[in-house]
């Protein structure tokens, strides 16, 4: 295909875009590890959740090490020795950085994925309504070791990873990503229908605005996010397209970023209704406190001369403790 970019050229701006939303995801991970600790004492702290976060940073951080090592291997350790140069190194499938990088790539999706499944049922409450989802989530994680054999033995040495070494297109990589594609879609959809119906049943005893539709919405687009460029991915494969080296590459901070991307809604609604209730607790008490200790009333009274009293205001039965005189009369406090 002319049209068609080169397969070194194709590694190299994967490397440089992959940098670029790897920067985002750090930025993320930073918000979701504050959004996690801000104002709570340890014990309060979720660890799974936090320890998975950090487990998708380092995954993603392997990642793009190991594509910077690749890179530096094919321009500069083995630029004069590997026969056919950096363009024919980058197409050999079988190189042992490669194998790792989809190795990273295929825990990092089994991860976000399990991760999706288990809110659903955290929410749902029901092994019923996840057994679809988990039979799909075996399903990858088979495709995804006949996947990571696949490349292994290639030996093509074409930089074309549809075409095995025996010249069928490797249908355990179409497999993988259609499964990843429907394994996400399904559990997001559970997740926001369950959610968003919870919502509307108490929303129908209550008069507080929604506090939980941020979320359902933020679990839709994150959603939309990761499932639009796994299509992409999935037609660059289909099409024979080096591009989706590109789009493989940029796919792991992807993931990350689209788990960041629910936990910092769920920190951030968490925190202002934890806000709105310490405003509600404080006016309940200054309204108990009034009650208790209602303030006494000031006492007015103006006199005349004679003594006779020509408006009084309060507490008639308390004396006065401060009085004022004028030429016309006296103001008594």
């Amino acid at each position: 295909m002319s049209s068609n970019i080169s397969v070194d050229a194709g590694s190299l701006l994967a490397l440089v875009l992959e940098g670029v939303v790897y920067g985002f995801s750090m930025l993320m991970f930073i918000g979701t590890i504050w959004g996690l600790t801000y104002k709570q004492r340890m014990q309060d702290v979720s660890r799974p959740i936090a320890a998975v976060a950090i487990l998708l940073f380092i995954l993603s951080t392997a990642h793009i090490v190991v594509n910077t090592i690749r890179a530096e291997d094919a321009l500069v350790t083995y630029a004069d020795t590997f026969p056919g140069g950096p363009a024919a190194f980058f197409a050999d499938l079988a190189q042992p950085t490669v194998v790792i990088k989809n190795v990273l790539y295929i825990l990092e999706t089994l991860l976000a994925d399990g991760i999706m499944i288990y809110r659903c049922y955290v929410v749902w409450q029901s092994v019923l309504i996840i057994i679809l989802p988990s039979i799909l989530w075996c399903g990858l994680a088979v495709a995804g070791v006949f996947l990571t054999y696949s490349y292994s033995h290639d030996t093509s040495n074409t930089g074309n990873i549809t075409i095995n070494e025996s010249g069928q297109p490797i249908k355990w990589a179409a497999a993988f990503f259609a499964l990843t594609i429907a394994t996400n879609l399904l559990s997001s959809g559970l997740l926001a229908y369950r959610i968003w119906k919870i919502e509307r049943n108490v929303s129908a005893v209550r008069s507080k605005k929604s506090t939980m539709m941020p979320i359902v919405r933020i679990l839709i687009d994150s959603a939309v996010l990761y499932t639009v460029v796994l299509f992409i991915l999935l037609v660059c494969f289909i099409c024979s397209n080096n591009g989706e080296f590109v789009i493989a590459d940029m796919l792991i901070p992807t993931i990350s970023i689209t788990f960041y991307m629910i936990l910092i809604r769920i920190a951030l609604n968490r925190n202002r209704r934890n806000h709105s209730s310490i405003i509600g607790v404080i006016n309940e008490t200054e309204r108990s406190n009034l009650q208790q200790y209602p303030v006494p009333s000031l006492q007015v009274q103006f006199m005349r001369n004679d003594g006779t009293a020509v408006y009084r205001a309060g507490d008639e039965s308390q004396p006065s403790t401060f009085t004022t005189q004028s030429r016309k009369g006296s103001l008594e406090l």
